[in-house]
């Protein structure tokens, strides 16, 4: 018996409409699970300057060992595919309960290919796997599309696109169980160029661990950990206001993106932050499979009576701050109606931001202005839809500013594509280098790290000792954080591949690499996974891999940079005034700790340490 993996995936050829059940393959297992699985099996299926959006690009679901056990936080599952948005390496995680479903199901992942000839869904009934025609539920939204086959086939766990990822918005999302976005890199966009519209899931098996004593003991003392152990504040605050606790602590330390990235303190935090959303908005709480912290707020938006999850931190930065909307009612509104449409806030708000600001400059006719929150609301329907000046916009920034000219480049706040979200190397160097470094691009959930961002000095002496304390602490100084993106980056990798939330990982630091061989070993017996040194293998080798998979479609240390104005357009007041990013050094020692050349390219004899000898022969085939 195969502890903690299903033991099988499937196959789902759209084209043919064919559907393969397959054992899980043998050589997968030493990759974990989740990200693990999505970088070697793209690597493998796709070839280097395929079209995202075209039949060849690939499609996967995974779960993690994890995925479904009563470990906490365990509810976690993800996608993976080359990005339309960015044309490189796209990811994004999800809670909820579908991941649980699809284990139970009898499946550890689902690999889409091909394209449907018109508007199919995927239903999964245990070992009954079946394609219905899409044509009632084309151009309905992501609510709609749920409760629709919930009515028809009796099953609650749904994923879906919106009109968004229909209309091939670039950052178009896919949303699970209504509330829950696999949000970033446009992966609803890949599912609506495969017309792939819903994926509906119960499962009835069992998943066993190979100690279920071990991981109930675990399961207790991880609890406790973060309900009411030394590292329970960041928890119990999650708990309390979500994500969006964030907002005042980031405003007070300068790095809490406003206007555009322009500023890093709001005026008016007071307005959008958290405890007037938790006084005034707040109806109920929920969560994610099997995990007691419910940071999920349930809200209701009273201008526009409507209610929902959300908004995070991120999205009250990307359609509040960043536009200079302190309308926090409109805030959960168009957060809710991204939802709904099915497309991520983070790149929505940053699209709107940016024509605010390029219509400041007269670089379009449309009058765009700041702090109108009317005009949020109304862009995100238009961008979804693709209406006027939202189908400019719902191509992204990067591709929207390349279009416009005239300097318009300067205002859009991107990496490799991907619009920022809300972190600023000004007020935090380490999360610069991790924006400027991340494969999927402006990413802050592959190596962030919070020591330096909060100021964790407890965490930091035991991880760095008293010797590298201060530089560890220190938020404005590149120095020793190419170590610590570096140090958080692989770990992550391992988190992403288990797969569980960062919100035991990353925020309040509960788990380490000296916990997960325990856990991991407790649910699958594999000796393997029972030694930190190997686990630390397995995170450098997955981050190398998709790190790989960028040097193949021609990414190197040019790409790896941010936006002039984090570089040279200093913060202007607040805790981080006169701050800029000075990103070589760090990058300088970030390569030199992942074995890359000073052009930010795998050194071969890197790939031949982590035993991807055949990574090697196709980079440099020589």
């Amino acid at each position: 018996m195969m502890h903690g993996y299903a033991g099988q995936y499937l196959r789902i050829n759209l084209t043919d409409r064919s559907i393969k059940k397959e054992p899980l393959p043998e050589h997968l297992i030493k990759w974990i699970g989740g990200t693990g699985f999505c970088a070697r099996i793209l690597w493998d299926e796709l070839k280097a300057g395929t079209d995202p959006l075209s039949p060849d690009n690939k499609l996967v679901m995974a779960t993690g060992p994890t995925t479904g056990t009563l470990f906490p936080q365990s509810g976690r599952f993800m996608m993976a595919a080359k990005s339309p948005l960015t044309g490189v390496w796209a990811e994004a995680h999800c809670g909820g309960h579908l991941g649980p479903e699809l284990k139970y199901a009898g499946y550890d992942f689902i690999i889409f290919e091909g394209k449907a000839d018109k508007l199919v869904y995927l239903l999964i009934v245990d070992d009954d796997v079946k394609l219905f025609d899409a044509a009632e539920i084309k151009g309905k939204t992501v609510n709609e599309t749920t409760e629709h086959i919930r009515a028809k086939h009796g099953i609650k766990r749904v994923a879906c696109i919106g009109p968004a990822g229909e209309n091939l918005v670039r950052f178009a999302s896919v949303m699970a169980d209504k509330h829950r976005a696999f949000g970033r890199s446009g992966l609803g966009t890949v599912m609506g160029s495969k017309n792939l519209k819903a994926i509906a899931v119960m499962g009835t098996k069992d998943i066993t661990a190979a100690d279920p004593k071990k991981l109930l003991d675990l399961f207790k003392e991880s609890r406790y950990r973060y309900q009411e152990g030394p590292d329970a504040e960041g928890c119990l605050s999650l708990r309390e206001f979500g994500s969006a606790g964030l907002v005042e602590l980031e405003n007070a330390i300068g790095r809490l993106p406003t206007r555009n990235h322009k500023k890093g303190v709001f005026d008016k935090v007071d307005l959008v932050g958290s405890v007037r959303l938790r006084d005034e908005f707040r109806v109920a709480k929920n969560s994610c499979f099997n995990c007691k912290i419910q940071c999920k707020l349930v809200t209701l938006s009273k201008k526009y009576n409507n209610i929902g999850e959300g908004p995070e931190y991120e999205t009250i930065v990307s359609l509040g701050t960043g536009c200079l909307n302190s309308d926090l009612d409109s805030i959960i509104y168009a957060n809710h109606l991204c939802n709904d449409l099915g497309m991520d806030t983070i790149s929505c708000g940053s699209a709107i931001g940016f024509a605010m600001e390029c219509s400041e400059h007269g670089l379009i006719d449309e009058d765009v202005k700041w702090a109108d929150s009317e005009t949020v609301v109304r862009f995100v329907g238009d961008i979804a839809y693709r209406r006027g000046l939202g189908d400019l916009l719902a191509e992204g920034v990067k591709r929207a500013s390349e279009k416009i000219g005239g300097g318009a480049d300067k205002f859009a706040m991107h990496v490799k594509g991907q619009e920022i979200s809300g972190q600023d190397g000004r007020a935090h160097r380490s999360g610069g280098l991790t924006h400027a470094t991340a494969v999927r691009g402006a990413d802050h959930l592959r190596g962030l790290s919070v020591i330096d961002e909060i100021g964790y000095p407890e965490i930091g002496l035991r991880r760095y000792g008293e010797d590298k304390l201060k530089a560890a602490l220190d938020r404005h100084s590149e120095e020793f954080k190419g170590q610590m993106v570096f140090d958080v980056e692989h770990f992550y990798a391992v988190v992403d591949s288990l797969i569980l939330c960062k919100y035991g990982t990353m925020y309040p630091l509960c788990y380490y690499y000296p916990d997960i061989p325990d856990i991991l070993y407790s649910i699958t017996g594999i000796d393997y996974f029972n030694d930190e040194e190997n686990l630390v293998r397995i995170g450098k080798r997955i981050s190398v891999l998709r790190r790989a998979f960028n040097q193949r479609e021609g990414l190197s240390r040019k790409d790896d940079t941010l936006p002039d104005r984090f570089l040279y357009e200093p913060e202007d007041e607040g805790p981080a005034k006169g701050q800029v990013v000075h990103l070589d050094v760090m990058l300088d020692d970030y390569y030199r700790l992942w074995g890359y050349d000073e052009n930010g390219l795998i050194l071969p004899e890197t790939l031949d340490e982590l035993g991807l000898e055949d990574v090697k022969k196709e980079l440099y085939p020589k």
